[in-house]
């Protein structure tokens, strides 16, 4: 951000407005009226899809028509056995429902909490209100970081300066005085002001822009758009296949018509990974769940995803480090001023500040009887200025005018009180320079001139949690640089007293470089920046980017805006400006920094199980497409029944896939899913397609006679299982006791099917001889030593 503002040469701030009759804003009765009219903000936000929405997105899906066509076929030509993946279809699609319902309750509820509360006048008493209560001609009050709600009219400004950047483009802050028109969208750099409403509800400007951009939704992200992607890949290649497997068993095969028909809908619904849809939202949802519980906001669903592909967070010091309030610790009086009358002038600029910053605060607490002086001209406080002032009339009659702000920006560099200051940094006390401004306040050399008058020692307080945040990031190698508006020695012995990594590697950012490629390269190199304008922000995050670096930015002040805005996860705290909430993907709204790694590990639980599950499925769908042209080839009968595909799945894939889409998960995500996940499943669909043919093969050949089919599909089946549960166990590492089990359990089910008459039967699977379940057993071990061995250099040629 440039700056345009006070400081700037020719530049004239708003005189502070005399206290006679300031606007009392609507009564309580007009107000009534224009609710009877509807002349109310009534825009509708939603922070989630409605139930109707969530039901037609579960159940209306390409996948969800085309299994319940085969199962409705199947109800009419073979026994229920035959189709119960119909059923499991209804469950997994209602299991769907109900958690990403259950999301949508937590995200509406946490949306409530964390909702703006604009400040409104009426009958000249302000209170606070919600956004969809603002009525046409209601007096909105505004101060720093306050979000311009509705469309209206600037009634009231002191300095007012509005960054109107993310609905123009334009970084610049735009002085705004009476009469002038503000736009919904835009929020207050500094200064303060009211404005009339003039348009409400749908007529303003951005209302519409807000309400998409605060939507919930389930996609833009790459796990989902990947697995859009598999899903188109997989409808190529199952519909020609699935063709030729209906002429073969329908035409070719002159069998049982029903028997044909049950084999060919085996063949075709393997192909579809109907439950990767249903584990991606039900992930995601349960995310939201566990999330909401630790009052955490996700605004943009797609955000737990990117926040687990960061390899850079930026951090703001003040409000995420350190808590917002600090405490005046010493005031140590300059050039022999006397130090009652510097404790009377702070009083003064306390007192002349109605909405006062962290520092300002701290001021006023220590010096709260308010100086008895009269502010004839303020200068808000900025974040590109790096300091506030005001001019008064003493209790003497006389004038004097005052700035308040950082030393090294208003001393030159040979001033002897730089290096008290530096000592008093390195300790990692904050301080800032009062200064007396010997002609006007608005004068262009105001702060070159200043004479120092004394120096404000203050204390910040460290959040108890931050250290061990910073300790987690540095054990998940991610990366965090530390960017302030303080002093970079000041800021970096606090980041040195949380024990972060690289604490000593500090920058002014006024000597970075422009080019955004030299100022990467400094990025990288150094963990603390301090004195960084709100442009430099933005352009560092720019610069980290250009390097391939998934950046994350915190922060809860106006000056964090459009840094957040341009990160790829934006995180703000729920104590933060308006401004901040609403560009941040994610709101920390207990303000707690410890609620970061959660996030963190929530993204990357839901990628990387994702991913594991995903392999499962494709796996599943790559072998039924192999064994259809296998069996189209060779022009024999298909080999399996839906039963026992169903019974595979669900023992393979469905029941420990749900158990490891919710498992942790802290690997570091990675880009390119589809293809992580395809150059797995390939070959695995292969090796295991390959080897329950070539078991069917051998066993057509030493079977005959009645039963010789159900002997035969019995012993591809062992293979089958063998060789699925064999992938199970890869992708299941690394083992804990858990996995073990799941894995173990989904065994003993199998052979618990293989040793009870009543489920031999209802499967129709029975182990004839002990030839060919040996042989089976045996190509299954081949199979399973060529999956190790391809999943090994697999990882070797694609390591990360």
């Amino acid at each position: 951000m440039t700056q345009r503002a006070l400081d700037s040469p020719g530049e004239q701030p708003d005189p502070v407005q005399p206290p006679s009759g300031p606007p009392r804003g609507l009564s309580a009765s007009e107000v009534a009226e224009r609710v009877a009219r509807g002349e109310v903000n009534d825009v509708p936000v939603r922070s989630s899809r409605s139930v109707t929405e969530i039901i037609r997105a579960n159940v209306f899906t390409r996948f969800n028509l085309i299994i319940g066509v085969l199962w409705l076929i199947m109800l009419a030509v073979a026994p229920i056995q035959d189709s119960l993946f119909g059923f499991v279809i209804i469950a997994n699609t209602g299991i769907g429902i109900i958690q990403e319902w259950r999301a949508k309750k937590t995200l509406d509820s946490l949306a409530v909490i964390g909702e703006a509360k604009p400040t409104v006048r009426r009958d000249g008493e302000a209170a606070e209100v919600s956004v969809s209560e603002i009525v046409l001609g209601d007096l909105v009050e505004l101060g720093p970081g306050d979000k311009v709600v509705v469309d209206g009219t600037v009634a009231e400004a002191d300095g007012l300066e509005i960054d109107e950047s993310l609905l123009t483009g334009e970084a610049d802050p735009v002085i705004k005085r009476t009469g002038d028109a503000v736009m919904s969208g835009s929020f207050v750099v500094a200064g303060g002001g009211a404005f009339t409403a003039t348009k409400v509800g749908r007529e303003a400007y951005a209302a519409q822009l807000a309400e998409e951009a605060s939507r919930f939704t389930l996609v833009q992200s790459e796990l989902r758009s990947g697995i859009s992607t598999i899903l188109k890949y997989v409808t190529w290649m199952m519909v020609p296949t699935a063709f030729g497997l209906i002429i073969s068993q329908l035409v070719v095969k002159d069998d049982n018509f029903k028997d044909s028909v049950a084999r060919t809908v085996g063949g075709i619904v393997p192909m579809i990974p109907e439950g990767l849809v249903l584990l991606t939202s039900v992930a995601f949802a349960i995310g939201v769940i566990r999330l909401g519980r630790k009052q955490c906001l996700v605004q943009e669903l797609p955000a737990i995803e990117g926040l687990a592909r960061v390899d850079i967070v930026c951090l703001d010091k003040t409000g995420t480090l350190t808590e917002g309030g600090m405490d005046v610790t010493e005031v140590r009086p300059l050039n022999g001023m006397d130090e009652a009358y510097v404790h009377r002038v702070l009083a003064a600029l306390g007192s002349s500040d109605p909405r006062p910053n962290a520092s300002l605060q701290a001021i006023i607490d220590a010096h709260p009887d308010g100086g008895g002086w009269t502010a004839t001209r303020t200068m808000p406080f900025s974040s590109a200025r790096k300091y506030s002032g005001a001019s008064f009339t003493e209790d003497d009659g006389g004038t004097s005018a005052w700035l308040l702000g950082a030393p090294d920006v208003l001393l030159g560099a040979d001033d002897p009180a730089l290096t008290e200051t530096g000592h008093l940094n390195e300790q990692g006390l904050r301080v800032l320079l009062l200064a007396r401004v010997r002609g006007e306040l608005d004068a262009p050399d105001a702060a070159s001139g200043a004479t120092p008058a004394a120096l404000v020692v203050l204390e910040q307080r460290l959040r108890p949690d931050a250290g061990d945040t910073l300790a987690y990031f540095e054990d998940e190698h991610v990366d965090a640089k530390i960017i302030s508006g303080d002093n970079a020695v000041s800021v970096g012995a606090v980041a040195q007293k949380l024990g972060m990594p690289g604490a000593e590697h500090t920058l002014d950012a006024r000597k970075l470089p422009a080019e955004h490629d030299e100022m990467a390269s400094a990025i990288e190199r150094n963990a603390v920046f301090g004195r960084v304008t709100p442009q430099q922000k933005r352009d560092m995050v720019a610069a980290l980017q250009s390097r391939g670096h998934t950046v994350a930015m915190t922060g809860d002040g106006v000056n964090d805006v459009l840094a957040l805005k341009d990160a790829d996860i934006g995180v703000s705290m729920g104590s933060g400006s308006e401004a901040t909430r609403a560009v941040a993907q994610i709101v920390l709204l207990d303000n707690s920094f410890a609620t970061l790694p959660s996030v963190v590990a929530e993204g990357r639980r839901v990628i990387g199980n994702i991913t594991r599950v995903a392999t499962l499925f494709l796996t599943k769908t790559v072998y039924s497409v192999l064994l259809a042209v296998l069996v189209v080839c060779f022009q024999v009968e298909y080999p399996f029944l839906p039963r026992h595909l169903t019974l595979l799945s669900t023992l393979t894939i469905g029941v420990p896939a749900f158990f490891l889409a919710l498992a942790p998960n802290k690997e570091r995500a990675h880009p390119h899913f589809v293809r992580r996940v395809m150059r797995y499943s390939v070959p695995s669909g292969l090796i295991a397609g390959v080897a329950t043919f070539v078991t069917y093969l051998l066993a057509r050949h030493h079977y005959s006679g009645p039963g010789a089919l159900d002997a035969e599909t019995s012993a591809a089946t062992l293979t089958l299982f063998l060789v699925s549960m064999w992938v199970l166990a890869i992708i299941a590492r690394p083992y804990t006791w858990w996995r073990v089990a799941l894995v173990a359990s989904m065994g003993l089910c199998f052979l618990l099917v293989l040793a009870v008459p009543w489920l031999q039967h209802f499967f129709a699977l029975k182990l004839v001889g002990s030839v060919m379940p040996w042989t089976a057993v045996a190509i299954s071990v081949v199979a399973a030593a060529a999956l190790e061995v391809t999943w090994r250099l697999v990882g070797r040629r694609f390591r990360g």
